[in-house]
């Protein structure tokens, strides 16, 4: 079935932190058999509510094919990890699954197309 999960890292991280507290939730996925399908950091941004007296906090997505029995496992490691602030883990629907497919494919093209303009851009200077 397939998967996505939103997480929210603390803000008094670092980059190099927050990367390392994401590869380690990617890893428990991988670790009871889920295959990764796509994996997005946001980035810093601002909380609807104040939670934990911060306002802002590291957004990361991660889609996954998975057993059913993986989730609860996904859930109890954000819950020991006092790095996360909250979380959030749905199935996706054959809707949803088709929507993400399409986000997806929108952000490599505009991927893409930022990278073929910055190789133009460097060819004239």
């Amino acid at each position: 079935m397939k998967y996505e999960t939103v997480f929210i890292l603390t803000p008094v991280l670092s980059d190099a932190q927050m990367k390392e507290a994401v590869a380690k939730f990617a890893d428990v996925l991988k670790a009871e058999g889920a295959t990764i399908v796509n994996e997005e950091l946001w980035g810093l941004r601002k909380l609807a509510y104040p939670i934990a007296k911060k306002s802002t906090g590291f957004y990361s997505l991660i889609e996954f094919d998975a057993d059913p029995t993986v989730i609860k496992k996904l859930e109890t490691a954000f819950r020991r990890d006092e790095r996360v602030i909250r979380f959030l883990t749905f199935r996706l629907d054959k809707y949803a699954a088709q929507y993400a497919e399409k986000r997806r494919s929108l952000r490599a093209g505009k991927a893409a197309a930022a990278k073929e303009e910055n190789v133009e851009t460097t060819k004239e200077n």
